[in-house]
């Protein structure tokens, strides 16, 4: 039996087809920004953001934030950058790390966060992708409540395939450099990810990807980088000489979590580090502890045992006033604000609450299935890529002395002894480079965890050299 539509009807279906593929194009369409509330005048800089579906049905929408470089955008190197946790977002590298936005005020004063522009923003050089991932992270989010579980394995490939698809979208940045880049719990999933685009390129996977190599700022990288943590507590004056000597002799170098002491006097040694590491910042050990903003953005705490005393139950809590956990919250403050999030281009009713670090939310939708990258770094090296490991030297939690011990461990030949490195006519850290085109380098002068948010100029200084393909 034929059916008959009217001619209205007709012109009706066709409306509403029109209207859907309208509707489709602006959902997957990306866009630029110029103005930001709290930013006074246009952006100085090309920003766009927008969402790129990836895995089954593309039910998982990772959202980014793309700045061009500022410099020579055709031939600059393209980065794609991933902010620690698991949960972290991406913002906090365009805002806090290595983006060119910084915010002018130290507190919230219950007024809109006002924006400034940092002449040590990363894109002065390079344009840098900051992607929101894994799903569950900043505004990026899952369809359906099964595409809100990930398992870190997914998550990689994941990242992968928003790569292949922004290039198709963007065929311009195809035969710019490339480089993976990230810091913190990133260690584990970058060189993961860098080897997908690797494999993919032996592949002929396309669009070809133009890799060069990786950069990773504290990266969690090993299961026994808590064991690093002693030493690093005995120099930075924490524990005495002789606690120090006494954990060595009955512990044996171990002090994860996971280790269960053969003696009493290993676990009372222990015991009192854990009481020595009462509202130490874990970050950065010669800042005020200020709360939960200065839990490290990894997959666990870097205590040993015990409990650690809240913020609200220390004494201190008056000295972190302007401090970080300050500026921090400025941005739960401005990135909530319904204003910032249409200007953004934020899909409504996505993302209930934007969180900086959603880590505690994110525990019971995101799977660990190793945290070893080490086998990553041989492989990735015996194809002679490029990569900079530095590290932040008041860190706590990834301590320069485990990272310095896997990059030894690799054991390839030195090609650049150990020897400072200056900003300013300052010693800005130490350095040393490898056979495998591996770059080590120290931040000093009070950089932590997160590095570049502690010491932009020296880090964007160290960056513009290395990408430069100059000493540092």
């Amino acid at each position: 039996m034929k059916l008959k539509y009217s001619q209205s009807m007709v012109h009706y279906l066709f409306l509403v087809l029109i209207l859907l593929v309208v509707q489709i194009s602006q959902l997957q369409a990306a866009a630029t920004v110029k103005y930001l509330p709290g930013f006074e005048g246009p952006l100085p800089f090309h920003l766009e953001t927008g969402y790129v579906g990836v895995g089954e049905e593309e039910k998982r929408q990772l959202f980014y934030y793309f700045i061009k470089s500022e410099s020579d955008p055709e031939n600059d190197p393209l980065i794609l950058w991933l902010t620690g946790g698991p949960g972290c977002s991406s913002f906090n590298g365009v805002v806090y790390e290595i983006g060119p936005l910084y915010y002018k005020q130290k507190k919230y004063n219950g007024s809109l966060p006002t924006l400034g522009v940092t002449p040590y923003s990363w894109t002065k050089v390079a344009s840098i992708i900051f992607l929101e991932q894994p799903v569950n992270t900043g505004f990026s989010y899952g369809t359906t409540l099964e595409a809100m579980n990930v398992i870190d394995v997914d998550a990689c490939k994941h990242t992968y395939e928003f790569l292949l698809k922004w290039l198709v979208d963007h065929p311009e940045f195809s035969s710019n450099n490339f480089y993976m880049a990230g810091d913190s719990y990133s260690g584990i999933v970058i060189p993961r990810i860098v080897q997908l685009i690797s494999d993919g390129i032996e592949a002929g996977n396309k669009p070809l990807i133009n890799l060069k190599g990786y950069l990773l700022g504290n990266p969690l990288t090993f299961t026994e980088e808590k064991n690093f943590m002693m030493p690093f507590l005995h120099g930075m004056g924490i524990i005495p000489s002789d606690l120090y000597q006494s954990l060595v002799q009955n512990c044996k170098g171990e002090y994860r979590e996971d280790f269960a002491p053969t003696n009493a006097q290993c676990t009372q040694n222990l015991n009192i580090v854990d009481e020595l590491l009462e509202n130490i910042n874990d970050q950065h050990v010669l800042e005020p502890s200020c709360g939960s903003e200065t839990e490290l953005r990894m997959p666990f705490p870097s205590k040993l045992r015990g409990r650690r005393r809240s913020l609200e139950e220390s004494s201190i809590s008056s000295k972190c006033y302007g401090h970080l956990v300050d500026r921090h919250d400025l941005s739960n403050h401005w990135a909530n604000d319904p204003r910032v999030q249409k200007a953004l281009n934020v899909r409504k009713g996505t993302v209930d609450h934007w969180a900086r670090c959603r880590q505690n939310g994110i525990k019971e939708t995101y799977t660990f299935t190793s945290m070893d990258s080490i086998s990553y770094h041989v492989n990735l090296s015996s194809k002679g890529y490029r990569s900079l490991i530095y590290s932040g030297d008041h860190d706590m939690g990834v301590p320069f002395q485990s990272t310095e011990a896997w990059i030894t461990s690799l054991n390839y030949s030195i090609t650049d002894s150990w020897r400072q490195w200056t900003v300013s006519g300052q010693v800005a850290g130490y350095t040393r480079s490898y056979s495998n085109k591996m770059t080590f380098a120290t931040v000093k002068q009070g950089a932590g965890h997160v590095a570049p948010e502690y010491k932009r100029e020296e880090c964007f200084n160290m960056f513009k050299r290395w990408i430069s393909h100059n000493p540092l």
